[in-house]
């Protein structure tokens, strides 16, 4: 519920708001006002993340599929009244719920923690006093009073503003804070057309509204509150996160689907509820499979009782249902479920170890089958911060930071200088009008659409920065004319910075020659005028004295010197030099152009270009005249003009939110691995655009691609909003850059994605990332982010870090093999133990009753205790070293590849058959084929060879189960030499034991067997066996034939590349992670093109780039630097994209 305007209040003018809010301007809401406001809305809070009770969780346990054929085999047990077998099962059933429970309410717990459960306070203006009140009791009318490091309470209508500035970055995804205007005529977007309806203006253009949740960075102002809540422009966002989406072909619209329609919308509707009840059509592929394996099972176990009850004849006597009910038992593999969980368990510790917080446990295993990545920006990719790239000094000086960590520490990193050669290249003299090609009036750098070509100037050889007096005078001017602070706390070991992020930038530059602000004023300058930024004319400049003498002095020690920082064609409009000292020249129009070519080539590596300028004031000193009031009246405007002219360029400034240094090579593995990186983002397309090509996400020549292709690769929001469905399939691929992003945007390409039945993971911070994280596959959020964006994701980085995201698929992916290792050896004992059961129903003593070769309490034995072990160590097993070289597994089959189910029956039918062989010897072979009386009931003298049989098949199909744990280690190599590397004679006992849990699992399990056989009571009377002597002999020899079986098998599928999995199918142009320079080997070569090649080869050897054919877990070269950003532009780092031939 909200307040009815005519229109959305950013189009309104303030009078309209308050006449619709009723709200006294100079005194605020009444306390009457008040206390109608707050039983007419809701609180001011978000509705979101709220914690999951632990009933909720318990059903989840309790109803899944496995759990529920458990149950349903418990109640049989105790129907027929075999109590023990039911007790067994209930023991089975309870540790598999109590397991799952326990490590998702601590997941939850943990998320809890995260959550910020501390509201801040709001300060409004009620009945003309200032008050403090908790956020939630801001109420829709309340004039709120904003200053620098507030949080904005709720949507406000801005109508007072100094300065004010706005951090957006969480729910825009633009990282420079938003200049806040108080005007009503708000333009569309890259027009003059003055906008009158909402959907014309983006979120982040709307300039008059100051966002709940956005921080203010500097300035003060008021406003009133127009949205609370829910209603907000944050909540509106939490609360699309929440909403269910029904799927195609469910609705009842008979007018408008045909009479049809409402008997096959009510179908499917009905099986969606029994589907999710089920857990058939409702979780992640693993979670169905399994569901659907569990009443596959179910299904068998109904039919094998129906076998048995055939068998004979349909007399359902006691012993009759004891033998179906035992078939049942054999072919549910009943310790799976808690196999799972533990190994998901163990998994969920490792990823916490690495950063990695799993809110809901099955996220981990989808992670193995992601195929795309849906990732934000800023923050994600990037570092989230402002950082000096390169300062350009007239004429042709270029300064450039590489290998900062931190953006923050001046100290991280190293400066180096290279000389700009001039470039004959004739340009088109079109100007653009910069100013309106920014889309918000904020302190936007200039970032001018690309011309076709920018031609990048030649530079000389990089050596270290070394301080020249223009170079002092450019830092002097940056640090001065700087309202941000940066300094080292020794207490807490790091950099603090407070203020503007562009700002924060040059005062980090600056520190990192030693001139930061408070330094230069402890030296003596100081301070004697100012006049703050201003987003009509996007600049800002400060009057200083300087210090008197001084060896190291620049400027005249006798006069006050005006410093000048801005948007650079502003700042040229007031220039009448350039350059400093010896090097100064009168600003000419070619000079004027060559300064324009530098911020065009700055600008097209996704910088943000500051101009930089002084003057030395020649009045002497300078005195801010009293009629100074900084209120934009004539008086001030012309005190203004008078200070800011006559200035003289000292260089330009090109600033940029950095990769993180782990995001290339992380694509790069996720190239690898199959897995495609879109960036989805707030920020310009420009910006957008060259942090791909330098994270390798597209290349840096886009054209080596064909032409539709590159057309599609990097598009506007605005672009790809218009286009429709049919349009957004047609394109040959999905855009791999999407700038300028809405939430709406994101959740179309999450679609997008889902229709090329991709399997998608989305990754984000902001508030803006939240409806795609809920809507994605796998939604992975950033501890530092927004409760909002965590509330909606499975999976949160507490690091924040993107390679993170890399080791959670790695581990995700790991988790997979070991899950279809542990299910393989479950489901072939399952398997065996059925053929033998099944065969054993040929097996009758002189009553005419079915004697079963095994009895239930042994496969029960066999199912939960000797299985179980050596399946959690297969669960712990450690990655291949090829895992990250596989495509994702297929999600339409799963985990029941087509290795995994013939692997299944050959492995299981091998059990069975020498069981049964087994059986035969000891009854046959030595007993003339005497099966006694009611053997599956009591123990008798006439019952002893069928229980030595017993006993001998117990100990043969133990071992077998578990020695097939060591063979599933490698699902096709050899178990004595797993690891081809390896160059060591017999690593047989090394392989084994780097595993140690399964190791022992194996050895206790294999010695497990000798009390089961002959502790009295135990044997005769529960395993229905009894003590054997030379029929150990039979085990053992068949156990050694079972092991050369699956070596015969293992052989075969090498020999012949039989059930092989594809590898991963890479672009024969480029891929992911690399430069991207040029053309492929593949295409038509000319003379000209194999020079080009050539040179790259060439800077390939100075570089440290690689062959693509070259393995990627090879370390990379370094260059000498230690950095790749030291090569020329164009060529900073990465994979190279050459290929052997």
């Amino acid at each position: 519920m909200s307040a009815e305007y005519p229109k959305h209040p950013f189009l309104l003018h303030v009078d309209e708001v308050v006449a619709t809010l009723g709200v006294n301007i100079e005194k605020g809401l009444s306390p009457e006002q008040v206390n109608e406001a707050q039983e007419k809305y809701p609180p001011n809070e978000f509705e979101v993340s709220k914690s999951i009770t632990w009933y909720i969780i318990l059903s989840k346990q309790v109803f899944n599929a496995m759990i529920l054929v458990l149950i349903f085999a418990m109640g049989l047990s105790f129907g027929i009244g075999d109590y023990i077998e039911g007790v067994v099962l209930a023991i089975v059933v309870v540790v598999n719920v109590t397991i799952g429970f326990y490590q998702e309410f601590r997941a939850e717990k943990r998320m809890d923690a995260l959550r910020a459960l501390s509201s801040p306070s709001a300060t409004v203006l009620r009945d003309g006093k200032t008050q403090v009140v908790p956020n939630a009791q801001v109420v829709p009318g309340d004039i709120v009073l904003l200053k620098m490091g507030d949080t904005v309470p709720a949507d406000l209508r801005i109508y007072e503003a100094m300065n004010l500035s706005c951090d957006e970055q969480s729910l825009t995804g633009e990282s420079v804070p938003a200049d806040k205007s108080i005007e009503a005529d708000i333009l569309v977007p890259g027009s003059d057309q003055i906008a009158t309806s909402a959907d014309q203006v983006g979120v982040g253009d709307r300039l008059n509204i100051a966002y709940a949740t956005t921080i203010v960075r500097k300035g003060r102002g008021r406003g009133i509150v127009v949205f609370t809540g829910m209603k907000t422009a944050v909540g509106e966002i939490a609360a699309s996160t929440t909403k269910r989406k029904r799927k195609p072909g469910r609705s009842l619209n008979y007018k408008k689907y045909g009479m049809k329609q409402p008997f096959v919308g009510a179908s499917k509707r009905t099986w969606d509820a029994i589907g999710k009840f089920l857990g058939l059509t409702e979780g992640t592929p693993l979670q169905r499979k399994l569901a659907a394996l569990a009443y596959y099972l179910f299904g068998c176990a109904v039919i094998l009782a129906i076998i048995v009850f055939g068998a004979h004849h349909f007399v359902l006597t006691g012993e009759v249902v004891i033998y179906a009910v035992s078939l049942g038992i054999a072919i549910i593999p009943e310790s799976l479920v808690a196999v799972l969980t533990i190994t998901m368990v163990v998994a969920v510790t490792v990823m916490r170890k690495a950063n990695v917080v799993v809110r809901d446990l099955s996220a981990l295993e989808a992670l193995g089958g992601v195929t795309n990545i849906c990732s934000d920006k800023t923050g994600t990719l990037t570092q989230g911060a402002m950082i000096v790239r390169k300062a350009w000094l007239p004429m042709n000086h270029t300064y450039t930071v590489h290998d900062s960590r931190s953006p923050s520490d001046p100290t991280q990193g190293r400066v180096g200088y290279a000389a700009t050669m001039e470039v004959d290249e004739k340009e088109d003299d079109s100007r653009c009008d910069y100013d309106r090609e920014r889309s918000a009036a904020t302190l936007r750098f200039d970032l001018p659409e690309p011309k076709e070509k920018i031609p990048l100037p030649a530079t000389a050889p990089e050596v270290d920065a070394v301080l020249t007096p223009a170079l002092r005078a450019f830092l002097l001017s940056a640090a001065l004319c700087n309202l941000a602070t940066v300094r080292y706390d020794r207490e807490e070991s790091e950099w603090q910075v407070t203020g503007e992020p562009t700002e924060i930038a040059l005062q980090v530059f600056a520190h990192r020659f030693e001139l930061g602000k408070k330094s230069l004023e402890r030296e003596g300058w100081k301070q004697v005028g100012e006049f703050p930024f201003d987003s009509s004319i996007k600049r800002m400049s400060v009057v200083y004295n300087a210090p008197q003498g001084g060896a190291s002095q620049v400027f005249p020690n006798d006069r006050s010197v005006v410093f000048t920082k801005g948007a650079v064609e502003r700042i040229l409009d007031l220039c009448s030099h350039l350059g400093f000292g010896t090097s100064s020249q009168v600003l000419t129009d070619e000079l004027r152009e060559e300064v324009l070519k530098q911020m065009n080539h700055l600008a097209s590596q996704g910088q943000r270009v500051l101009g930089i300028a002084y003057r030395e004031w020649e009045k002497g000193r300078f005195v801010m005249p009293h009629s100074y009031g900084g209120s934009g009246s004539d008086s001030d405007i012309a005190i203004r003009a008078e200070v800011e002219q006559g200035l003289t360029l000292l260089g330009l400034a090109g600033i940029y939110d950095p990769p993180r240094r782990e995001t290339k090579a992380s694509i790069a593995e996720c190239a690898t691995a199959g897995i495609r990186v879109h960036m989805l983002t707030g920020d310009h397309p420009e910006t957008a655009k060259a942090i791909a090509k330098e994270v390798g996400i597209i290349p840096r020549n886009m054209g080596i691609w064909p032409e539709a292709v590159a057309r599609a690769a990097v598009l506007k929001a605005t672009d790809f909003d218009r286009m429709t469905k049919e349009e957004i399939d047609r394109l040959p691929e999905l855009p791999l850059v999407i700038a300028r992003c809405a939430p709406e945007t994101k959740s179309r390409m999450i679609d997008a994605l889902r229709r090329r039945h991709a399997f998608m993971a989305m990754t984000g911070d902001g508030v803006n990332d939240a409806p795609s994280l809920a809507r994605a596959d796998v939604g992975i959020a950033m501890g530092s982010g927004s409760d909002v964006a965590k509330g909606a994701s499975k999976i949160v980085l507490t690091d924040d870090q993107f390679n993170s995201i890399v080791s959670a698929i790695r581990q995700g992916r790991r988790m997979f093999d070991n899950i279809q290792k542990f299910i393989l050896h479950l489901l072939t004992s399952n398997v065996g133990e059925v053929i033998l059961l099944v065969a054993g129903l040929g097996f009758r003593d002189s009553t005419g009753l079915a004697v079963f070769p095994i009895s239930p309490l042994e496969v029960l034995w066999i199912n939960m205790v000797t299985s179980s072990f050596p399946a959690f160590g297969l669960g712990r097993e450690e990655a291949a070293p090829d895992v990250m070289r596989r495509p994702p597994h297929d999600k339409k089959r799963g985990i029941f590849t087509d290795q995994i189910i013939v692997d299944m029956l050959v492995y299981g039918t091998m059990m069975g058959g020498l069981t049964m062989v087994s059986f035969c010897i000891v009854i046959w072979g030595a007993n003339d084929g005497r099966l006694g009386v009611e053997c599956n009931k009591t123990y008798s003298d006439a019952c002893i060879p069928v229980f030595r049989a017993r006993a001998c098949v117990f100990a043969e199909l133990t071992w077998m189960i578990l020695l097939s744990a060591w063979e599933f280690k490698s699902l096709r190599r050899s178990v004595f030499r797993l690891d081809p590397d390896d160059e060591s004679r017999f690593p047989l006992f090394k392989d084994l034991y780097s595993n140690r849990f399964l190791f022992w699992a194996v050895i206790i399990g294999g010695l497990s067997v000798f009390p089961a056989v002959y502790l009295p009571y135990v044997s005769t009377e529960l395993f229905k066996h009894t003590g054997i002597s030379w029929e150990w002999a039979v085990s053992v020899a068949f156990t050694l034939l079972f092991v050369v079986g699956i070596e015969a098998w293992k052989f075969v599928k090498r020999r012949l590349q039989l059930l092989q999995q594809t590898p991963v199918r890479h672009d024969e142009i480029f891929n992911q992670g690399e430069e991207g320079l040029g053309p492929s080997f593949k295409k038509s070569m000319t003379f000209s093109s194999f020079k080009e090649w050539a040179s790259f080869s060439l800077k390939d050897s100075t570089n440290g780039f690689r062959s693509r054919s070259r393995s990627r877990s090879r370390p990379l070269p370094q260059q000498p630097d230690g950095d790749s950003s030291g090569a020329p532009d164009g060529l900073d780092g990465g994979v190279n994209a050459t290929r052997a031939v």
